[in-house]
């Protein structure tokens, strides 16, 4: 999965608009402008779309556990350099407060089943024994399951 996908789904699964997430980049130390996240939100196939780096998304998904959590006093934040779908998968879960059952159970919503077990896999340092990359297709049903549960289908 691309950065511009992942920060799609995040706006549209929390129906955040522009203003939204320029005060959310902002509280993560990055002041984004109107263009800019215009631009990183356009279809991948837009010839105006311009690709979000990894420390842009990095500054959003901060602003993200700032706006839902609240700032932590005496912790600053520092936007990683370089993201990978593990890192991604655990700003979300701070973020959204999530224990291991709640993610459990939006996979679940996603028709995705995975034991407690293989959740905190991705969780755990690289160099550990049990540790495991997340794939795309993990990620993707992870805010799949996100989507359904914050923006259910109206019948």
């Amino acid at each position: 999965m691309n950065n511009n996908d992942i920060l799609r789904r995040i706006r549209y699964t929390f129906d955040l608009n522009d203003n939204k997430m320029m005060e959310t980049f902002a509280l993560g130390g990055y002041e984004a402008t109107r263009p800019e996240i215009s631009d990183w939100l356009k279809k991948d196939d837009h010839p105006e779309q311009k690709s979000l780096y990894d420390k842009s998304l990095a500054h959003f998904l901060n602003g993200f556990i700032v706006k839902n959590r609240g700032k932590k006093e005496g912790v600053v934040m520092v936007a990683e350099k370089t993201l990978n779908n593990n890192l991604i998968l655990r700003k979300l879960k701070i973020a959204l407060n999530l224990q291991a059952e709640d993610m459990i159970a939006v996979l679940g919503l996603a028709d995705l089943y995975i034991s407690k077990h293989e959740l905190s896999a991705f969780f755990r340092k690289p160099t550990q024994k049990h540790y495991r990359m997340c794939k795309d297709q993990f990620l993707r049903n992870f805010l799949h399951g996100l989507q359904l549960k914050h923006r259910p289908k109206s019948e």
